[in-house]
């Protein structure tokens, strides 16, 4: 992973880079914000620990500048000790604010924290989960007990409609218009049916539910 570190303290800057090589961690330098803005393109880091005090600019605007198009990670590390300088900082979109003097181990331990927090927003928002079932909505992949399940793109948009309702009984007329027709132009009935045997064959176990006459209900509790 790359962590790029603006810092105009030539030699806090080498330190601290010095501790994250050794956790593996591939080190970028810049000292005032156009090397950093040209690292950032050119680079594309992973995290950034960002000065607020740099020969060239304000580190609460180019904070400000990063959040505004993108979800880097961001841990202001400053000498700035005031209430209002850490409000500031974090309204202007930083995921920490720790002052100097400071110690490296917590300075990793919290932005090893950004990460963590990082990597389960962006699981939460892209997975759907339901017993042994997982759904990656991103990559379209779905995957019983890690093992990952063969599905159609229909098959697929069919159990991603069953676990974003979860234990509500969907009728039959609302999943051909979700799936196959918006303008309520329905397929035959039939398809629905057949559809919905095939993803319980692929799926097993009883997890969809027949309500009669009615439609479906996937049961979150099997």
């Amino acid at each position: 992973m790359k962590l790029l570190i603006i810092e105009d303290d030539a030699g806090l800057s080498r330190g601290i880079s010095f501790a994250f090589e050794q956790d593996g961690w591939t080190v970028l330098a810049a000292q005032t914000l156009k090397e950093a803005e040209m690292l950032l393109e050119k680079e594309n880091p992973e995290a950034l620990i960002l000065d607020l005090n740099l020969p060239d600019g304000d580190g609460i605007d180019f904070c400000k500048k990063v959040r505004s198009r993108s979800g880097l990670p961001i841990l202001m590390l400053t000498a700035r000790d005031m209430e209002t300088d850490e409000i500031m900082g974090l309204t202007s979109g930083a995921d920490d604010y720790i002052t100097k003097p400071f110690s490296v181990s917590v300075l990793k331990l919290r932005l090893q924290k950004i990460l963590e927090r990082g990597r389960e927003t962006s699981e939460d928002e892209t997975a759907l989960r339901s017993g042994s079932i997982t759904l990656d909505t991103k990559t379209l992949h779905a995957f019983r007990d890690g093992q990952e399940i063969d599905l159609t793109m229909t098959e697929f948009r069919l159990l991603q409609y069953f676990l974003e309702n979860k234990n509500h009984v969907l009728l039959k007329e609302q999943i051909l218009r979700h799936i196959w027709d918006d303008d309520g132009n329905f397929v035959e009935e039939n398809t629905l049916s057949v559809n919905v045997s095939r993803l319980r064959k692929k799926l097993g176990g009883d997890r969809i539910r027949t309500i009669q006459g009615m439609g479906y209900l996937w049961e979150d509790s099997i």
